[in-house]
């Protein structure tokens, strides 16, 4: 994923992973035009600049796509994080540390922006102090920033997720937000992945499934469509990979909808709820249908949350249209018999009665 543009008001970033040539880059200013083993790392960057864990020493490439780190409550371990500039002009940026969240819709990693201060893992970490107000890292050059990670003592066990961000100084565009004009800056992050050893509860919750659909005017000459929505919640400590198989049976136990078991490619950090969507473009024109929702993990294999929920499909322009046109006809007929009652009203009355 690509980090998203942020600024100094109102900043927004993200982090996001590319099988990208940083080993050879690193190989070229540090070794000149040799040879390099195979295997390049996967790291953050937006084209212009990366943020990535820095390579050991000796090393011409990371062979880290993230941090991963392990630690109990109350220790302290160190690392480092590298900048690299691929631009030809000097670039200034702000280094921060920050927790990690996923988008409410859809789910992606994303890294909390400056304005915002970290409560976890973001707020554990401590750059080094050349990191204290801006970086500068020369065209075409690297830069290692030494940091630390002191875990509370009272640190709960299982997965805490954030990251170190490279902001960029530079307005590189401006915003219409309202009656505001808001510059625009980049910004690239590394993910932090912290694992505090202890009692590990995977937990991963199917909530609030519903279905809305469309009908075309008249049945069965155009698909009917339907959209399931439904919230994914991980109620444990640690991060999951969801996979989600989706089915539905209509009247008589009829399965109209048959979708296995698919990895959604992304990791649900803890206590984290993300809302998910599945298009269904034939959906039934007229029936009860249920929907179910299964969700797991396969690093988990007992981990199973089910949901369902009920809807009735029915082609609502067509059953309307039958209304108006049933309640015409009712009208026409009453119409007809009270006119029929008046003019019978209105004939003359012959006295048959005999005189005296």
């Amino acid at each position: 994923m690509r980090p998203r543009s942020s600024t100094p008001s109102r900043s927004r970033t993200g982090t996001g992973t590319r099988a990208s040539l940083y080993g050879l880059l690193l190989g070229l200013l540090l070794l000149g035009a040799g040879l390099l083993p195979a295997g390049p790392a996967t790291a953050a960057d937006n084209g212009t600049w990366g943020v990535f864990p820095t390579p050991a020493a000796g090393a011409a490439m990371t062979d880290r796509a993230y941090f991963f780190h392990q630690g109990e409550a109350g220790s302290t371990l160190s690392d480092s994080v590298t900048i690299l500039n691929s631009s030809d002009g000097e670039l200034t940026f702000q280094v921060f540390a920050t927790d990690a969240v996923n988008t409410p819709a859809g789910g992606a990693f994303a890294l909390l922006p400056m304005e915002t201060k970290p409560r976890d893992v973001g707020a554990w970490i401590t750059l080094a102090p050349q990191a204290a107000s801006t970086v500068t890292v020369p065209a075409k050059g690297r830069k290692d920033i030494p940091f630390t990670v002191k875990v509370p003592a009272d640190a709960t066990p299982g997965d805490h997720v954030g990251g170190i961000v490279a902001l960029g100084t530079a307005v590189e565009g401006v915003q219409q937000d309202g009656k505001v004009q808001v510059g625009v800056r980049r910004s690239v992050g590394a993910r932090l992945y912290f694992r505090v050893p202890g009692p590990v509860t995977p937990g991963l919750s199917v909530e609030d499934v519903r279905v809305s659909r469309s009908a075309p005017l008249l049945p069965w000459v155009k698909g009917a469509r339907a959209t399931v929505r439904y919230a994914l919640v991980n109620r444990g400590n640690v991060v999951v990979e969801p996979k989600v198989a989706i089915s539905a049976e209509g009247l008589f136990g009829r399965r109209v909808l048959d979708r296995p078991a698919r990895e959604l490619k992304l990791a649900l950090l803890p206590g984290q709820r993300i809302e998910l969507t599945e298009p269904w473009p034939d959906a039934p024109q007229s029936d009860w249908v249920t929907v179910r929702i299964t969700a797991g993990a396969a690093a988990h294999p007992d981990l199973v949350s089910r949901s369902a929920t009920d809807f009735v499909a029915v082609p609502w322009p067509a059953v309307g249209l039958l209304l108006v046109l049933a309640g015409a006809g009712i009208t026409v007929r009453v119409l007809r018999r009270r006119r029929r009652a008046e003019s019978e009203q209105d004939e003359p009355v012959l006295d048959l009665a005999g005189t005296r």
